[in-house]
């Protein structure tokens, strides 16, 4: 079974079992997250769409850890005026497997 989840802004297809970096979530190694956000759930023909979510569906996942992305450089220049501005920025994330699809 499927279901395309939301969380972070972004939306993610996952099915029981998968791991997957999500934006930080709270919580400690080993605590379970309830995912409400469910879009959509099922698979084939026997699949529920939400409007925009799937009523009394969620997902289960627990959390594998925190982490930081890569870093990601930003450069800034206006040519001929004497102006640059070189910013670094590493996105924090969390580690999730899904444990659990209910709905």
């Amino acid at each position: 079974m499927h279901a395309v989840i939301k969380t972070g802004g972004k939306q993610y297809r996952v099915s029981e079992g998968d791991v997957l970096n999500v934006e930080k979530l709270a919580g400690d190694p080993g605590a379970r997250v309830e995912l409400s956000e469910v879009l959509a759930v099922g698979e084939g023909e026997s699949i529920k769409l939400g409007t925009p979510t799937v009523a009394g569906a969620t997902v289960v996942a627990e959390i594998l850890g925190q982490g930081k992305g890569k870093k990601v450089i930003v450069y800034k220049k206006k040519r001929r005026k004497g102006y640059d501005k070189r910013q670094g920025h590493r996105q924090l994330f969390t580690s999730i497997k899904i444990q659990e699809i209910k709905g």
